[in-house]
This record gives structure tokens, C-alpha cells and sequence, in this order.
């Protein structure tokens, strides 16, 4: 059988691998096993899952690979941040920022090639979607990260709406934090959406991570103007539904807000920012726009960021500019497009 037909044990969860174990006539226990070489020791090749029989090893190789793929592609930016290109599962290219600052290295992962929210102010957007990842993919640009032993948190603010890939993400989560897996604290990962409302409750539900919403204009018609979820989902029923669950603990929400001059940065949508997120512990995080081809946005300067920001903190919102890195390799907030990759 050849590479292309078989199947990942990567991004498997523990379930799914007892399920594999028990297919292939193998105990059931062997799927903690696998798990640890996995996800624990890094095994690149089946045979080298030492604790499991000759036998077994054989059989999982008929039908299955470890199934991670390295990097095509990495762009270095003049701060550090390095841009690494991956081919997915099935041939699209996406990319991740790696992110080191002081003691914190942080990785931006991609859960989808493309996106098909539409965001006006986003580089990805413009691809539309080409298809959601797999967990495989999803968790290839950690596992396959040259740094990785470096990592100390990973976003998930790349290419795509998570919550678009729901059933995916979540898995992603399971194996990132269960102690059967790479046993991370949820505290050290977040992940950032638009505005799924129909998913909301259930990521909130079922998995114990920070979240991050990308709120970037409290009134509806102009918010729907830039983001066309709002029409579909709007920021107020998204609101709602925050203020049924408690933040005070180790979760933590925020909001992301690109700010654009002239569009979102008035002292009416400081208000507006205020009663909307009345009663919602909460954190806003300040982007600088970072221009696009053809986009009619631009950034107000650092003079009226920090003006926005001390404005916002004064009524009572933790609020901070967060650094633009990785501009000058098209690696900071909205410009992953991946258009490197078509050529390679």
C-alpha cells in the first residue's frame, strides 16, 4: 500500500484509537501506547512503538502512517517571527507564525486552507474556502515545528474560522490537554472566532480553553458592513450568551478589535464597546490594521491607539495594544494568505 493511501494515527484521539486497536484485532490497551509514542515521544515511524509486538506494529503499518508532514516552506521577519509554509492532507497550503518574545514563544495555527467568512479586512478571506483541516493538519504545524520544544502557548487566530471546523477543533483540544496526550494546561491555548453562534455553547461547554472574539465594531450595520457573520450572528446574541458563564476564573475571553481610522476608532464606539460588553469579564485587544492590496483601510497612528486604549481602560475595560509582528513577511494579524504556496 502506498503512502498516499494510508490513514494518519495522527490527530487520533484515545477513543479513536482503541477503536483502530480492537479493528486491527490488537488489545485495547495498546491505544494508550500508541498515544504515548504519538504524542508524548515523537515517533516518526510505526516500527519504532517499541512496547507494542513485531506483529502489531506489522499489521498497523498495512493500513496506517504517522502522517506528519515538515514544513515547505519558512520566512523569517526581521523581529524574529518566522512564517512556515505547510502542504495539508490534501495538497492546499496554509501557514502558521511562529512568535518568540522574551520567555513566550507562541505559535498562530491554521484550522482551515482558505476562509469563507468573508471578513473585508482579512488577506485570507479573499481565498474563500478550500477546505477545512484535518486534526492531522491541525496538529502537524505543532508536531512539525522545528521549535516546538519551545512552544509555550499556540493560538488558533491563522487561516480559517475554528469554529467552521467545530468537530476538528475540538478534537485538536482533547489531544493538546488530555494527560494521554501533550498534557497542556488550556491556559496556555486560545482560540479566536468571529462569531459562529451556533457553536459557541458547545466549545464553551466542552473544552476549558481561552477564547477570543473577533469583535472589531459594536454596531451591528457597520459591523455587518466588514463582517458578514454579523448579519447571520450579531455581536449582541454572541454577547448574550457570554454573560451566562463565569470568566473570573482561569478562562479568559477577550476581544480582538483591528482598529481602522476613521471607521471604528470614535468616541461613540467607545460607548458602544461599553454596553455591549456591560457584565462580561473581559479583556479588549487592540490591532493595528496592517493594509491589504486594494483595502480603503488604514491604521490610525500610535498616538491615537494609545488614546483609544487609555480611553477604554478609563470606563473600566482592561484594554492593550497588542505588538504587530511579522509585517514584513505578510505574518502579522490578517495577512496569512498562503499565496507563496501556489507556486511551490
Amino acid at each position: 500500500m502506498s503512502d498516499k493511501t494510508l490513514k494518519p494515527l495522527y490527530g487520533n484521539t484515545l477513543a479513536e484509537l482503541q477503536q483502530i486497536c480492537i479493528a486491527e484485532g490488537m488489545p485495547r490497551f495498546a491505544a494508550k501506547q500508541i498515544a504515548g509514542w504519538l504524542y508524548r515521544r515523537g515517533v516518526t515511524d510505526i516500527d519504532q512503538m517499541s512496547d507494542l509486538s513485531k506483529a502489531n506494529r506489522a499489521k498497523l503499518a498495512e493500513r496506517y502512517c504517522i502522517g506528519l508532514t515538515a514544513p515547505v516552506k519558512v520566512s523569517t521577519s526581521a523581529d524574529g517571527t518566522k512564517k512556515y509554509l505547510y502542504r495539508t492532507s490534501e495538497g492546499a497550503a496554509i501557514e502558521s507564525a511562529y512568535i518568540p518574545d522574551g520567555d513566550r514563544a507562541t505559535l498562530c495555527v491554521s484550522s482551515q486552507a482558505g476562509c469563507r467568512m468573508g471578513c473585508r479586512f482579512c488577506a485570507t478571506g479573499r481565498l474563500g474556502l478550500i477546505h477545512s483541516l484535518s486534526v492531522c493538519d491541525i496538529l502537524n504545524q505543532i508536531a512539525s515545528l522545528p521549535e516546538r520544544d519551545t512552544l509555550t502557548n499556540v493560538v488558533y487566530m491563522g487561516m480559517g474560522e475554528p469554529f467552521d471546523n467545530i468537530d476538528n477543533l475540538l478534537k485538536a483540544l482533547e489531544i493538546m490537554t488530555s494527560d494521554w496526550g501533550y498534557g497542556w494546561s488550556p491556559t496556555r491555548i486560545t482560540v479566536s472566532t468571529a462569531g459562529v453562534g451556533r457553536e459557541l455553547e458547545r466549545f464553551l461547554n466542552e473544552s476549558s480553553v481561552h477564547l477570543a472574539i473577533s469583535l472589531h465594531n459594536p454596531f451591528h450595520d457597520q459591523r455587518a458592513e466588514i463582517m458578514p457573520i454579523e448579519r447571520a450572528y450579531p455581536i449582541a446574541d454572541i454577547a448574550e450568551t457570554l454573560r451566562k458563564y463565569d470568566f473570573s476564573h482561569q478562562r479568559r475571553v477577550s476581544f480582538e478589535y483591528i482598529v481602522m481610522s476613521g471607521l471604528n476608532d470614535s468616541q461613540l464606539h467607545i460607548k458602544e464597546l461599553c454596553r455591549l460588553l456591560n457584565g462580561i469579564k473581559c479583556r479588549i485587544n487592540l490591532i493595528r490594521f496592517h493594509k491589504i492590496p486594494d483595502s480603503p483601510y488604514f491604521s490610525p497612528d500610535q498616538k491615537k491607539m494609545i488614546a483609544f486604549r487609555d480611553a477604554l481602560t478609563a470606563k473600566g475595560i482592561m484594554t492593550t495594544i497588542r505588538a504587530s509582528r511579522g509585517e514584513d513577511i505578510k505574518a502579522a494579524c490578517g495577512l496569512l494568505s498562503a499565496d507563496e504556496g501556489q507556486s511551490l
